[in-house]
């Protein structure tokens, strides 16, 4: 039985986390496109390949949420 309530908290973790995604990331994805649009006054190196707009947007989501479940 103790799996069982594991099993359910996890699944009822993971469809908050997905709500707040989907609650947040127009915010990141205007965020996003503001910094492309933007000038960068910083020159800072990139990493790896150069995502889209889109992407770093759900990026920046994801970095984000987890601070709403500290606590």
């Amino acid at each position: 039985m103790r799996g069982m309530n594991a099993t359910s908290r996890l699944h009822r973790e993971e469809l908050q986390f997905r709500a707040i995604l989907v609650a947040t990331y127009p915010f990141f994805l205007v965020a996003a496109i503001a910094q492309r649009l933007l000038p960068d006054r910083t020159a800072r190196p990139r990493l790896g390949a150069p995502r889209s707009v889109f992407g770093e947007a759900k990026a920046m989501a994801v970095s984000a949420i987890p601070f709403a479940f500290m606590g």
